[in-house]
């Protein structure tokens, strides 16, 4: 069976109520019921709680806060680089934007333009440059954070689709990360720009960033865009900057010859936060 035709039954799901159903049943406060499904999920996807700061499945409240669960002080020790891993989860994607095309899928790429929400003069700082797409799976740890320093300017609410993200609808769905409900962080850095985007899918509850709290919900319908300019919010490399309720991708962008990537990076591997994801080519 093609990618397009196994896609095919997600066009014609009710997205929306989905995640807004799911999105209230993570949030709820039922007890056993609770704990029975955290440990369900636990063993469905084999989550390793050995690694959490509360290995303790029954003290969880909600599925909400065991999803964004925090990790022990030294689970994810910080590589001697100049980026690092925002994330844990696979590379589904990286390497050179050609122009400002950004590379899918086998003949599949949306532009910069799309992704930032159509803001052209935003985009435009990026062409020709670097990007990184990282796909985080229902049993990964979904807190994300900063690959190197940087000082917030901007964050922009595109509404959209809710799509899974999937590998098998990255190579199905045209423009994916483009047309789904996504979160445009803007940074600048000692690099200068650098742009990370938390992508929503389907069953993806909300998005929160950590000098915003929850963006999504609400869901107005429109583009909403806040900016920081007068503001000092300064977050070091490794700074927990925001979280998924259940599972997505994180696009980064960053601007022409800043970034050399990792050479052990490849398409579908697996990858760690705190991870060195390459070097400064300034």
């Amino acid at each position: 069976m093609s990618d397009r035709l196994a896609v095919l039954p997600q066009y014609l799901l009710p997205k929306q109520a989905l995640t807004l159903l799911a999105g209230k049943f993570a949030a709820a406060q039922a007890g056993a019921a609770t704990t029975s499904v955290i440990r369900w999920f636990v063993g469905r996807y084999g989550v390793n709680m050995a690694e959490a700061a509360n290995p303790e499945i029954a003290s969880y409240a909600s599925f909400n806060e065991f999803f964004t669960r925090p990790l022990k002080a030294g689970a994810r020790p910080l590589a001697a680089a100049d980026f690092i891993c925002p994330v844990d989860g696979a590379i589904s994607q990286f390497g050179a934007i050609e122009g400002a095309q950004i590379f899918q899928a086998k003949g599949n790429s949306y532009s910069t333009t799309a992704l930032v929400g159509g803001d052209a003069a935003l985009a435009a700082r990026f062409e020709d440059g670097h990007f990184a797409t990282l796909y985080l799976s229902p049993k990964d740890y979904h807190r994300i954070h900063m690959p190197c320093a940087g000082k917030l300017t901007r964050m922009i609410h595109v509404p959209g689709e809710l799509f899974s993200v999937n590998p098998v609808t990255a190579r199905g769905v045209p423009g994916l990360f483009a047309r789904n409900e996504r979160v445009v962080c803007v940074f600048e850095g000692e690099q200068g720009p650098f742009v990370m985007v938390l992508v929503g899918a389907t069953i993806v509850g909300s998005m929160a960033t950590v000098w915003h709290g929850v963006v999504n919900p609400p869901r107005p319908g429109h583009l909403r865009d806040w900016s920081y300019e007068g503001q000092d919010l300064r977050y070091a490399q490794g700074d927990e900057m925001g979280r998924f309720l259940l599972g997505s991708t994180v696009v980064m962008l960053f601007p022409r010859a800043t970034l050399g990537f990792n050479p052990d990076w490849a398409p579908q591997r697996s990858i760690r936060m705190g991870e060195a994801m390459g070097q400064s080519l300034g």
